[in-house]
């Protein structure tokens, strides 16, 4: 809808009393782990399905000279012709350079964005074209929803297509859950909305692959990464199979002989498989592939030689270095990319962690290019999660993470002591009520709480009990003018 209707192209050629009608939705990012940072966006778009807004992604600052070097990210705490990125101070411009200041999207060094969106620089300009405030008396505020702040989030209890500012902000949105927490709204129009969106919350395999058809509209790779990506594949046929191991500098042979059994199932059947491997640990790729040659074609992105030219270089790296391992992080961008062109599976598998963000984007992605046109769904896609029996012993209760699709499993109903599982995996994560049997951990019960939802060790809730604490919860607006220093008038 944001793309029609909603989409750019055509609110910014509306006539002045139309266009200062209009509602937006921000998604807002920083440039941290790609997984978390790129589900807030995805909220966004979601969100703005919901409420009929258009959708605005925040861009960041970065700072150029005037060569066009790239130097480092704005920040307050610039000291006269030192630059610092959020981690350490580098850089110098030398006199005579000019300085200049460049808004991009997150990422945007190795993603391309579809122009369906505005950014906030846009739509002031345009309230101070249309004249907005002078002629109709409607100031650029932006309402502020902090899903990360239990009792002050309205994600339950709030009716938000009533809300009147024109730009809503849903802030800390760093998975797949805090979109789904509509589904629960108290009230039947945001419920009903939601619904529409992510479909049947009791059947998980039957649900649709919401968060892989936003990306694919919304994101590409930039052609830097595409001719990464299309170094590897070189000409032949997009991989079957995709497989990513977090390791977090670890090496786990537990986990390798689980995700090596976990390969030979899912590949049973294919002709001359390909199977693509990525990891935050190049040496476990290393470790992986001999295992794998004589009954697969092994691709793997091997980025030291690797000959094209990627912006952004390794800047940066040794900051992020336990999330995204010893590589510059742009490989991380052809490795997600390259990953998504799996035709038949992606599995992941970790020593700590099954289920991340990052393998949860990969696999909603690489499902929405298997569209099957004709039946409406993925045609044989699967996602699947390699367990290793130190993560089965105490039937995954040792998963870390709020938005991790295991998690809901995690309980005393979950299965103890198992050598390894090869499972099949919703490609759009469940939410916390999404069926019977499932099986929270204590801390996580606590947890859903405190945003006034009373999950019992099967899954259920508590209905009632919620729409008492939204009745007696006091309600909380937060919102920031945009149009102060600019007028927008």
């Amino acid at each position: 809808m944001f793309i029609g209707i909603l989409g750019a192209s055509r609110v910014r050629l509306l006539s002045p009393d139309q266009f200062c009608k209009q509602n937006f939705v921000m998604g807002k990012a920083s440039e941290a782990g790609f997984g978390n940072e790129m589900y807030k966006i995805l909220t966004a778009a979601a969100l703005s399905i919901m409420l009929n807004r258009s959708l605005i992604i925040g861009q960041t600052r970065h700072i150029e000279v005037a060569n066009g070097v790239w130097v480092g990210i704005w920040s307050t705490k610039l000291k006269c012709n030192i630059f610092y990125n959020g981690s350490q101070w580098f850089g110098r411009v030398e006199s005579g350079h000019e300085i200049i200041f460049s808004g991009k999207y997150p990422f945007g060094d190795y993603i391309t964005y579809a122009n369906f969106s505005f950014t906030l620089k846009e739509v002031k300009q345009l309230w101070k074209k249309n004249d907005c405030v002078g002629k109709y008396g409607r100031h650029l505020i932006m309402r502020v929803d902090d899903f990360e702040k239990p009792s002050e989030t309205n994600v339950l209890c709030g009716n938000w297509k009533k809300w009147k500012q024109p730009i809503i902000w849903f802030k800390g949105t760093t998975d797949a859950v805090a979109m789904q927490f509509f589904l629960k709204n108290i009230h039947v129009q945001m419920k009903k909305s939601a619904s529409s969106l992510f479909g049947n919350t009791e059947v998980l395999r039957s649900r649709p692959n919401v968060i892989g058809e936003l990306l694919r509209v919304m994101i590409s790779p930039s052609p830097d990464v595409q001719n990464a990506v299309n170094s590897v594949i070189d000409g032949g046929r997009d991989p079957h199979l995709a497989v990513h191991m977090r390791m977090l500098m670890n090496r786990s042979p537990r986990a390798v002989d689980a995700v090596l059994n976990c390969i030979k199932t899912t590949i049973a059947g294919i002709q001359q498989p390909r199977v693509v491997l990525v990891s935050d640990t190049p040496s476990l790729v290393n470790d992986l592939m001999p295992k794998l040659h004589g009954f697969t074609e092994v691709l793997h992105f091997e980025y030291k030689k690797f000959r094209g030219n990627i912006s952004g270089g390794s800047v940066g790296a040794a900051f992020r270095a336990r999330d995204w391992g010893p590589a510059p992080r742009w490989v991380a961008f052809v490795d997600f990319f390259l990953a998504s062109r799996a035709t038949h599976a992606v599995i992941t598998g970790a020593q700590r962690r099954v289920g991340t963000t990052y393998a949860q984007l990969i696999a909603a992605l690489a499902a929405s290019y298997q569209l099957d046109q004709d039946h409406g769904g993925p045609t044989n896609f699967s996602f699947i999660s390699s367990f290793q029996n130190n993560l089965l012993r105490g039937g995954l209760q040792n998963q870390v993470g709020w938005g991790h699709v295991w998690n809901r499993f995690a309980g005393q109903l979950s299965c103890h002591s198992q050598p390894n599982q090869c499972a099949l995996t919703p490609v759009l994560p469940p939410g916390w009520w999404d069926g019977l049997w499932q099986s929270p951990i204590p801390r996580d019960i606590r947890r859903m709480e405190t945003y006034g939802v009373k999950l019992t060790g099967f899954g259920t809730i508590d209905e009632n009990r919620l729409r008492g604490y939204c009745k007696a919860k006091k309600a909380i607006t937060r919102t920031i003018p945009i149009c102060v220093r600019f007028k927008c008038s």
